[in-house]
């Protein structure tokens, strides 16, 4: 039975506890003919029954892996390692006929991601946990070490007080991310959240701003695409194998509940038909191309808006299947739930376009200094019904504020309109029915500080 395309039979399902956590689902992978789900909890600690690895077969069917049970924690980390034929799930290592290695080394930890190694391809991975550790696994021996701790590396705070959330290698470095948000990284007293890569020498940062998924197709396509926000809009940083840089693309938010570290689990970027990305990103499904032409991005497009908080998705047995977090009692903070619960959705994919209608609202500036002729960051208009965009002036001085579209995609902008806003003013443009672009930004004439935010609807 179902309804809507759920399966109350393949619901995760805690105990009451005492009160405990979530049973979020934290991965999914098909694997050789079955379907794995790793659920979770939210914390190292055990916290009470239903957390472990589950296993569905054809005819949905649904066990408990018993060598699993007791193997409790926040693991969301999934990967093929193709050299040897086993898949990495949570701390778990499973080969072509489902046998189970568990890595003791992994379980304390909340293991978040896997990823190629830089060196030792063949026989190595890197895994990464919440609280910056970064592992390495030889899959023949199964030795694992640790490497890096990154709150030394990234000068990040460490346990409960930063969330490291993935990895991916490509092109010659580790990229990682962390999501670090709340109340004092909005005001701008503090930046904990990381995008940063490292090459084999030495890290570099890239952003400190909060990141929640990197992903790509490897080298084909020739890009690295990493999701995060900032108090502005969504963000997505995408590097280009053509000209080896990294550019920043801004999204609209379409809901301001994924605006902290803890309601940002865990949305991905994944492949979910044959060579077509999906980003879930910020309350909104977008399709994404791993292709890049001229060191740019290309169709870019917003699918729709939901809710949910989902783990993971993926595609299986001409299915989509998305892993949600439905129902936590939080500890006893929640008083209306008392039962942790998490649903599994199957459909198509196409089946995304009859949720809500994609709209939102974000921009490239929020109380930010601008410089005279230094055009913002490209913002996505594509995609999006009726469209206004707010300038405000927070500077002493008059602004000249020129709107440039790039109506290729390719990255050459060419000036639309321009208006001048008054000091402390508000000035409000609105385009007409039916205007479009691939992607808009703003120039100022003068130097000042500024807000510039579209709202979509």
């Amino acid at each position: 039975m179902n309804v809507s395309g759920v399966f109350p039979d393949l619901a995760q399902v805690g105990d009451f506890g005492p009160p405990r956590s979530e049973l979020g689902v934290g991965s999914l992978m098909p694997w050789n003919g079955k379907l794995y789900v790793q659920n979770y909890n939210s914390h190292k600690a055990h916290s009470g029954s239903g957390v472990s690895l589950r296993r569905i077969d054809a005819d949905l069917s649904m066990e408990i892996v018993p060598e699993t049970l007791g193997v409790d924690g926040t693991y969301t980390n999934r990967f093929v390692h193709f050299p040897t034929s086993q898949l990495v799930l949570g701390p778990h290592v499973i080969d072509r006929e489902h046998k189970i290695t568990t890595i003791p080394e992994l379980t304390p930890h909340r293991v978040c991601g896997t990823s190629r190694h830089l060196t030792k391809p063949d026989t190595h991975v890197y895994v990464l946990a919440m609280e910056g550790e970064v592992f390495e696994l030889d899959l023949t021996t199964y030795e694992c070490v640790q490497v890096f701790d990154l709150n030394d590396e990234l000068g990040t705070d460490g346990e409960m007080k930063v969330h490291y959330k993935d990895c991916y290698t490509s092109f010659g470095r580790l990229v990682v991310c962390s999501n670090e948000y709340e109340e004092a990284d909005w005001d701008g007293r503090q930046a904990r959240g990381r995008l940063a890569e490292y090459d084999g020498s030495e890290w570099r940062i890239l952003a400190r701003k909060p990141f929640t998924a990197i992903g790509g197709r490897h080298e084909f396509g020739g890009t690295i695409f990493a999701s995060g926000w900032d108090q502005a809009s969504a963000i997505l940083e995408v590097f280009t194998e053509v000209d080896q840089k990294w550019t920043r693309y801004r999204l609209p938010k379409a809901s301001h509940t994924f605006d902290h570290k803890w309601q940002t689990e865990w949305p991905r970027i994944r492949e979910v038909e044959h060579e077509r990305l999906m980003l879930d990103h910020h309350g909104m499904f977008y399709e994404l191309s791993p292709w890049a032409y001229g060191g740019r991005i290309w169709g870019v497009r917003p699918i729709s808006t939901h809710l949910w908080v989902l783990g993971d998705f993926c595609s299986w047995r001409g299915m989509f299947v998305a892993g949600a977090d439905n129902a936590s009692p939080s500890h006893g903070l929640n008083p209306t739930t008392a039962e942790p619960q998490s649903g599994l959705w199957f459909g198509k994919t196409d089946d995304l376009w009859n949720f809500g209608k994609p709209a939102g609202w974000g921009g490239p500036w929020w109380e930010t200094p601008v410089a005279a002729g230094v055009p913002s960051d490209p913002y996505l208009m594509t995609g999006f019904d009726n469209k206004c965009l707010h300038v405000e002036n927070l500077g002493e001085a008059s602004m000249t504020v020129t709107l440039e579209i790039d109506f290729h995609g390719h990255g050459r902008f060419g000036a639309s309109s321009s208006f001048t806003v008054e000091p402390g003013a508000v000035h409000t443009h609105v385009f007409p029915v039916g205007f479009s672009a691939h992607w808009v930004r703003v120039v100022s004439d003068t130097d000042g500080i500024a807000s510039a935010q579209f709202v979509y609807t």
